[in-house]
């Protein structure tokens, strides 16, 4: 049976490519023999389910421990009643346990017991009963809140002295984020801040990202079962593009292979995969979904914001910024400090965020666009000029994000242009105060530099022309946009500071300068 590139639910190592799950977590066995109790968290689609599921059958097979992987996601339903979700837990852990293990290994009948005691209850069982020590790992667990979920931990905390004989010999919380930020709604706070009432786990674990070789091996399993080959500057761009994220990795491939080039004697270059990015960003599938939805917390706009602006950030507690990172929205590098996450990621969060701008802007005439059907920069020009003088100012409120709102107004103006008969692509440039857009609709491509001018700063126009330069040199045009807006204090309202002229750059480029 052929196998393919999976972007949904676990991956099964007769359907699916993929790389050994268990090689990622070394330490695991250790920390399971040593009857540890344990948190392993990692932001979604990086493999937690896969390689907990693996070292699950793995040690079940090997015949010294009863192992099995069980959801807690049922009970979320009922958050504030911890019997009813006590409930539905249980009857999807005796399910869990059916196709997991064999039937000698099946647990018992989960023992009557009052609500709030029953999970417990049932692990103290499971433990009496089985004839090898037990080892459970808890997968999602922060979907639990409230007292559903403080009512699990405590439990969970009340059997640990008494494993291994009468209580689970070792376990495991799997989630997204670690345990001080599971959310909770009690003392007036929002979230745990501490690990009570799990102050019993000896470790809290994540996973990484693949690394570029784990991509090249990952891609040519395809190769090895099909002869499709993709070049080497088409995993290079795969991993640039994702930071090595597994589910971009995979949706890249599988965009490539079962879309864009099917037939298995093309080869896979840069270009299909530059491609198959384009249309992860236009889809935004429901893992992109996920924290798309999110954007707007704000706890993550405090992170997020000063970043895409490239702004000093106000005092961001250490909690906060550590929350960003577990959900995989941000990521610390060893010579830029934070960063986005990965530049798909990048591109998803700027297209996210001038959606709303998008929806609530005028209606305009494509004057952009000339009798052969091709966008005329000039006309295109004097069309932004028009907009911004008259919509500038109200839309810049559209967004909570207000530090890059004029990029953001930018933007869904750009997006309305192309609507369809071409495409922007973003390129930010994380804590360097600018954004690289290229505007491209039939045979015209557009190159655009965005500054902003804010107060104590001089004027970015220098910088600004050097930096569109080097940007119109990688992309071998000419001729370029650089635009800035002018965010500083008292100034004449926008339409009376809205200007354009064209200069020569230092290095013979025809430059459009636009302030705004």
């Amino acid at each position: 049976m052929p196998r393919w590139f999976n972007t949904t639910g676990p991956c099964r190592p007769e359907l699916h490519y993929m790389l050994s799950p268990t090689a990622r977590l070394p330490d695991l066995t250790r920390l399971i023999d040593q009857q540890q109790y344990f948190v392993l968290h990692a932001p979604r689609q990086t493999g937690k389910t896969t390689a907990m599921l693996a070292l699950a059958q793995s040690l079940t097979a090997a015949g010294t421990y009863t192992t099995v992987v069980l959801t807690m996601e049922v009970g979320a339903a009922f958050n504030d009643d911890p019997g009813a979700a006590e409930r539905a837990i249980l009857d999807d852990w005796s399910d869990a346990a059916t196709w997991q293990l064999p039937a000698a290994l099946h647990p018992p009948t989960w023992p009557d017991a009052t609500p709030g005691a029953r999970i417990g209850a049932a692990l103290r069982a499971w433990a009496l009963a089985s004839s090898r020590p037990l080892v459970v790992f808890l997968d999602e667990i922060d979907a639990l809140q409230d007292a559903a979920l403080i009512s699990v931990l405590r439990q969970l905390r009340a059997g640990f002295p008494r494993r291994p004989t009468v209580f689970p010999w070792a376990l495991a919380l799997i989630g997204l984020r670690d345990v001080r930020d599971y959310k909770i709604a009690s003392g007036g706070r929002d979230r745990l801040t501490t690990a009570s009432p799990f102050n019993i786990k000896a470790e809290s674990l994540t996973m990484g990202n693949f690394t570029a070789a784990d991509v090249a091996a990952l891609y040519q399993q395809h190769t090895d079962a099909t002869g499709q080959i993709f070049t080497t500057d088409a995993i290079d761009l795969a991993y640039t593009l994702t930071s090595g994220q597994p589910w971009l990795i995979n949706a890249l491939a599988r965009q490539a292979v079962e879309v864009l080039a099917p037939d298995p004697a093309q080869p896979i270059d840069a270009a299909i995969i530059d491609a198959a990015k384009t249309r992860l960003i236009q889809r935004q599938d429901t893992h992109l979904d996920s924290f798309v939805d999110r954007l707007e917390e704000s706890r993550i706009c405090a992170v997020l914001e000063p970043l895409l602006a490239g702004t000093v950030p106000a005092n961001v507690p250490v909690d906060d910024l550590q929350f960003v990172q577990d959900l995989g929205l941000v990521r610390l590098d060893p010579q830029a400090g934070l960063v986005i996450a990965n530049p798909i990621y990048a591109a998803i969060i700027l297209r996210s965020l001038a959606t709303t701008t998008r929806a609530f802007m005028p209606a305009m005439l494509p004057t952009w666009i000339d009798a052969q059907g091709q966008l005329n920069p000039e006309r295109l020009r004097e069309a932004f000029l028009t907009f911004w003088r008259q919509h500038g100012q109200p839309l810049l409120g559209t967004t909570a994000y207000h530090e890059i709102a004029p990029h953001l107004v930018l933007m869904a103006f750009l997006d309305r242009v192309v609507n369809g008969g071409g495409r922007v692509e973003r390129e930010l440039a994380v804590g360097r105060g600018r954004l690289d857009l290229r505007l491209e609709y039939g045979s015209v491509v557009l190159p655009i530099e965005v500054k902003v001018w804010r107060d104590g700063a001089s004027d970015p126009l220098s910088d600004g022309i050097t930096q569109l330069d080097g940007y119109l040199q990688g992309l071998g045009e000419a001729t370029g946009w650089l635009v800035i807006f002018d965010q500083r204090r008292n100034l004449p309202p926008i339409a009376e500071r809205t200007t354009a002229e064209t200069i020569t750059s230092p290095n013979g480029r025809q430059v459009t300068v636009i302030r705004a």
